[in-house]
């Protein structure tokens, strides 16, 4: 899967869906992937994609309200679990949810430096405007058609 890693440069809502799809068919039981990136971002929008290449159930909304939710496998694969991690205060509390990260392909928003103790390796997704686009963008744009940076490396 290393032709997935890397820099991508990302133009529409389309096109972040279609990275999205292409990575989650290459993922497995005890992959873990964190995503960061500003509010609107892209990161729900990638997931979307990453489920769909799963073949799992949806909708996937952003769990910010309920923290994690589970997306069981419609074609007998793993299921999703979709975690957003913003309102979590540490590690612990990321670990509390008890979470099957070994049977599970599992997507922590938010979760830079709180996945460290609990997988040896994992996915890092950094998705960033290009320098010199507005970070002030109305809240209802938030989610339309915008360039993005996706940087997708592995953490050993």
């Amino acid at each position: 899967m290393t032709h997935i890693a890397g820099t991508h440069d990302v133009a529409t809502v389309d096109a972040m869906h279609a990275l999205g799809i292409e990575f989650g068919q290459t993922l497995k039981a005890g992959d873990l992937v964190v995503m960061t990136g500003p509010l609107g971002a892209g990161k729900t929008t990638l997931t979307r994609g990453i489920a769909e290449g799963l073949g799992v159930r949806g909708p996937v909304q952003s769990p910010t309200f309920v923290i994690a939710r589970t997306h069981p496998s419609l074609v007998g694969g793993v299921p999703l679990v979709h975690v957003d991690a913003y309102r979590l205060g540490s590690a612990m509390e990321l670990d509390d949810l008890d979470i099957d990260f070994d049977g599970s392909v599992v997507i922590v928003e938010w979760g830079r430096g709180m996945v460290d103790g609990l997988a040896e390796q994992w996915w890092d997704i950094e998705i960033a405007r290009p320098v010199g686009v507005d970070d002030n963008v109305a809240v209802e744009d938030l989610d339309g058609d915008a360039a993005r940076i996706v940087t997708i490396t592995r953490q050993l």
